[in-house]
């Protein structure tokens, strides 16, 4: 009598052509998919501002300024000369808190960046400053 072999070889085109059913699937269903919008919020009530704080202005082409607490306007050039700027400021009132306004004009990424730089400074409390239609 004749002993059977085992096989230990798996059959893998079944694996291949499930694998080539869902490609197509996918590929056409995703030209069918509808990207979502974005609706951002608005500014609404915002509370109060405080009654002393430091003010960082980005207007439209990026130029920033640093108000005191007294409104004394100081042009700034870029962010090193903001990071001095604010490192003199913090050794006067170190929990003053800094409110960060930017034209609606101006690039997003500016704005995030003179934020974080605000806030490697150690300042405790940090905002962003809106206008309420």
């Amino acid at each position: 009598m004749r002993q059977r072999r085992l096989k230990n070889e798996i059959n893998v085109v079944p694996y291949i052509d499930v694998m080539l059913v869902l490609l197509v699937i996918f590929m056409v269903a995703t030209p069918m998919m509808t990207t979502g919008a974005v609706d951002l919020p608005a500014a609404g009530a915002a509370p109060q501002k405080p009654d002393k704080f430091l003010r960082v202005q980005i207007d439209k082409e990026g130029a920033l300024s640093l108000f005191d607490a007294n409104g004394q306007e100081q042009k700034l050039g870029d962010l090193k000369a903001l990071r001095r700027a604010l490192a003199s400021e913090h050794d006067k009132t170190p929990d003053i808190p800094v409110l960060v306004a930017g034209d609606k004009d101006v690039a997003y990424r500016k704005v995030i960046e003179t934020l974080d730089e605000v806030k490697k400074q150690g300042y405790p409390r940090v905002a962003l400053e809106t206008s309420v239609h």
